[in-house]
């Protein structure tokens, strides 16, 4: 049976903490399946394509950064999907014989008992929680999963400093790698933003 880690998100932009979510998760896993999608609890994204585009920089970096991984990381653009429901059942017919994690951050936990299919979701898939500077898992957030029967693990993974949103207030560029900073600059990305605040 693959171990098949799903990692999608919603990165505006990806950051240094995406590669190395990205670059543990290969270690760990026969394949890690990558996309990028909108969050329908988030507005004022970035355009998807940009999104999508980055990613795909990313995994370039990740693929150069790697000469034998333990596992294979690739971008599906079939698994994109603002419901995370949706996106297994296209996993499915991807890797019939694979056992799924779903990899999600620490600060959705929360959102979790709004998520469409929730109960149908995790029986499907055990989460794999990324810890968030600044927001570690809660007692509150615990007794979240236990209540939702969900089958979770938190993963061992380090170098996680900054965030996308921080990113996007200071234009801070040690939180992004070469290739996304240069396809920012390319393409005058979170200009207005970053201007706004300064």
């Amino acid at each position: 049976m693959n171990l098949i880690a799903l990692f999608g998100t919603s990165a505006d932009p990806p950051t240094a903490g995406h590669h190395a979510i990205l670059s543990w998760l290969l270690q760990q896993f026969d394949q890690v399946a990558v996309w990028a999608a909108d969050n329908p609890f988030k507005s004022q994204q970035t355009p998807l394509f940009h999104r999508v585009a980055m990613m795909k920089l990313l995994i370039d970096e990740i693929h150069y950064q790697f000469i034998d991984p333990s596992g294979h990381i690739s971008y599906y653009p079939e698994l994109s999907h603002p419901r995370s429901f949706h996106t297994v059942q296209r996993a499915k017919e991807l890797w019939p014989n694979g056992q799924f994690s779903l990899v999600i951050g620490s600060d959705l936990i929360h959102q979790l008992p709004d998520w469409y299919q929730i109960q149908d979701l995790l029986s499907q898939v055990r989460l794999l929680i990324i810890p968030r500077p600044n927001h570690g898992i809660t007692p509150r957030e615990i007794h979240q999963l236990e209540e939702l029967r969900a089958w979770w693990s938190i993963a061992q993974v380090t170098g996680l400093s900054g965030s996308s949103s921080i990113y996007r207030q200071v234009g801070e560029s040690s939180l992004i790698t070469p290739a996304i900073a240069q396809y920012i600059h390319d393409h005058s990305l979170y200009q207005e933003s970053i201007n706004h605040r300064r």
